[in-house]
């Protein structure tokens, strides 16, 4: 466990910001970024200036690093936006925010991305009344999830919401009272995606 939550840490570093990889350790003075901002290795200073590719090439694996997206996927979620009537970049970080596992983690379900696939693979939450157990299941307005009607699984999300109380819920999404129902009120918008990303870098290494 240690080894993988060291090679999280590292990309964190080698990208220079943070991936929020480690989810609520990633707002403390825990955080890797926070205390050596430069990437791992000693020969870090000597390297060559990084090309324009490079450069697209890093925002494209930086975004699917932060959303847990392997290239296939990432593709697949590229070419629905592409054939939208509309700016291309927005719409694909639009799909990649409605996914399951993101939602699940915005409603503080869960610790980071990584938790919130393994409670939806596990069967823990529901979407409207349903259980789902696909992670990228793109949710839409009106959708309320919620963990399954058993005390075990209410339970887990209870210890959860308090162990993530500190984080904030984006405005396209609220929750209720007891914060064990989430509803989606509204699509969410470039200004909702919290990980800085030039998306039309990404547009542009897609299209080679």
């Amino acid at each position: 466990m240690a080894r993988t939550t060291s090679a999280q840490c590292k990309l964190c570093r080698r990208e220079g910001e943070k991936l929020y990889l480690k989810g609520s350790r990633c707002e403390t003075a825990k955080c890797s970024i926070s205390r050596r901002k430069y990437g791992p290795g000693q020969h870090i200073w000597g390297r060559r200036k990084v090309s324009k590719y490079g450069i697209q090439f890093r925002e494209k694996q930086k975004l699917k690093r932060y959303y847990g997206v392997l290239e296939r996927q990432f593709m697949i979620y590229f070419s629905h936006a592409v054939k939208k009537k509309i700016n291309t970049g927005e719409y694909l970080l639009q799909l990649l925010e409605r996914r399951l596992d993101n939602v699940v983690h915005l409603l503080l379900f869960a610790s980071s991305k990584k938790h919130a696939r393994q409670l939806i693979n596990h069967g823990h939450i529901t979407v409207n009344g349903g259980k789902v157990d696909i992670a990228s299941y793109l949710v839409k307005v009106g959708d309320v999830i919620k963990p399954v009607n058993k005390e075990k699984d209410i339970n887990l999300i209870k210890t959860n919401l308090e162990a993530n109380n500190t984080q904030k819920m984006p405005e396209w999404l609220s929750s209720s009272d007891d914060r064990l129902e989430g509803r989606v009120v509204q699509m969410p918008t470039r200004e909702d995606v919290v990980l800085q990303v030039q998306e039309q870098f990404v547009v542009e290494v897609c299209s080679r």
